[in-house]
């Protein structure tokens, strides 16, 4: 029997969940503090001690039961019913989307930051300029 149609295999599952979530295996195994060697092998074990599964658990973002109960199924129906734009699933699948550029963002906070610079620099200068305005009156 291979290991897409066993419905237990917890590898499979955390595989797909890993796929489903657009995570390589080096990024799993960076959060994971390991290689993506031992990602693979994890992901080609039928079992895997909870202790383990709670880390790739807290890893993926989702609770271990999540991952035991994974099905391709369930996954289908729940993108098939799905009517609510907020993150009432069990996966979090990037349903928060960005509603501006990070570039532009970015544009933006420099262009705040160099008007905060002009008007330091004016205020030096005028500080300067009063300063030898009093010098000069004196």
């Amino acid at each position: 029997m291979s290991t897409a149609t066993k419905p237990n295999h917890i590898g499979r599952k955390i595989s797909r969940i890993r796929e489903l979530k657009d995570m390589k295996q080096e990024a799993l195994a960076q959060a994971l503090g390991t290689n993506q060697q031992a990602v693979s092998i994890m992901e080609n074990s039928e079992t895997i001690d909870e202790e383990k599964l709670v880390e790739v658990a807290k890893a993926l973002g989702v609770t271990v039961e999540a991952i035991k109960n994974f099905s391709e199924e369930g996954v289908f129906n729940y993108f098939n019913t799905f009517n609510d734009t907020t993150n009432s699933g069990a996966f979090n699948f990037g349903t928060n989307h960005c509603t501006f550029h990070p570039l532009d963002k970015l544009v933006e906070v420099y262009e705040e930051n160099k008007k905060l610079y002009e008007r330091l620099v004016q205020a030096e200068k005028d500080k300067n300029e009063y300063l030898e305005k009093l010098l000069k009156e004196k």
